[in-house]
């Protein structure tokens, strides 16, 4: 599989005829350069830890370019459709897991809100923030925490489904920090790799990785130091 982080907290996984985009936010991300259409053209699938304009970026735009199936909690799924217009969704609940020829995503529990307030001023309550892990068929698994802080059920979800690969954020003030997600990873998981974001879009967010990697200790060495554009094999 090949994986590229694109910033902020957005993925995109390839594997066979898959492309899924996790958490597009990409043009109005200040801090990186993406190709957009180069990213998005062949996108089979978008999947979405929660509601927040970082997270939903450009979803309408390449949902309606690619007709991709999104993925997403019910709520939000249900916004979508009624006042977006998206029709190809998948929705689901914390817990509940969707198969797809690929792959499979389970939405796992996180820390955090999942409103969202449009351009007319209207608040709309976009059900609970997820975490998603993903299970793929010739790949390692994969687990995109979204938005959290740490929580002790980190560590049922570790038992359930022994992520191979954690995404982490680590950016503090909007989720838990540098030395709390280091705790996170070494307390509750086992992780043969860490990725790290959430963190530099913003002047609000940590600025690098760096602490992140420092308070990890030896597991320091897990941690892949992406850069956003560049894609890795899995």
């Amino acid at each position: 599989m090949k994986l590229t982080w694109l910033g902020h907290s957005a993925f995109r996984f390839e594997l066979n005829n898959t492309v899924i985009l996790v958490d597009p936010f990409i043009k109005g991300n200040p801090k990186d350069d993406i190709d957009f259409d180069q990213v998005t053209n062949d996108v089979t699938h978008i999947a979405l830890t929660h509601g927040h304009g970082d997270h939903l970026g450009d979803t309408v735009e390449i949902a309606n370019k690619t007709n991709a199936t999104v993925i997403a909690n019910a709520d939000l799924c249900n916004w979508l459709n009624d006042v977006q217009g998206i029709k190809k969704t998948e929705g689901g609940n914390t817990g509940g897991t969707i198969g797809f020829d690929d792959f499979s995503v389970t939405f796992v529990d996180a820390k955090h809100s999942s409103a969202k307030i449009t351009n007319d001023g209207v608040s709309h309550a976009l059900g609970n923030a997820n975490g998603l892990m993903f299970h793929f068929r010739d790949a390692p698994s994969v687990l995109h925490m979204g938005d959290t802080d740490i929580f002790s059920d980190m560590g049922l979800i570790n038992e359930l489904h022994e992520p191979d690969i954690g995404i982490v954020p680590i950016g503090d003030r909007y989720t838990m920090g540098s030395a709390v997600a280091a705790i996170a990873c070494q307390r509750f998981f086992k992780f043969s790799s860490i990725i790290p974001c959430h963190f530099s879009s913003f002047p609000s967010l940590t600025p690098n990785a760096d602490q992140f990697i420092e308070a990890l200790g030896e597991d320091g060495d897990k941690v892949l130091r992406l850069v956003p554009g560049t894609a890795i094999e899995l």
